[in-house]
């Protein structure tokens, strides 16, 4: 088992599910499945759909086919992921922009537990 924590805003917000909400119902349910299989069987499920991204602590899911939907995380301390950042991604490469998002809230996360 893994435990799936979603970055959540200082104010309160949970930017990822509010994207996860914002996709149609066949999208949703792909997410939430994976998801759903990584939190009850451990990452090890989610293989095929796990990418590391390069020079960064990112990890990215993929949902393939029409919607090329990725979902960025972290590992944390113990068998833990932190959900940072959804978006549907319409070019070859991850954009840089959507990779500073992730990484924006990755350093405030760590910022906030930390106490800092």
């Amino acid at each position: 088992m893994t435990k799936v924590i979603y970055y959540i805003t200082a104010e309160g917000e949970n930017p990822t599910a509010n994207f996860i909400a914002s996709l149609s119902a066949r999208q949703k349910n792909k997410v939430v499945r994976i998801l759903t299989y990584v939190e009850r069987y451990g990452l090890v499920t989610a293989i095929r759909h796990v990418k590391k991204l390069t020079g960064t602590p990112l990890w990215e899911i993929r949902i393939l086919g029409q919607d090329n939907i990725r979902v960025f995380y972290a590992t944390i301390e113990g068998d833990a992921i932190i959900v940072l950042h959804g978006f549907i991604k319409k070019s070859q490469k991850a954009p840089l922009k959507e990779i500073e998002t992730a990484m924006g809230r990755l350093n405030n996360w760590i910022r906030r537990i930390k106490g800092v």
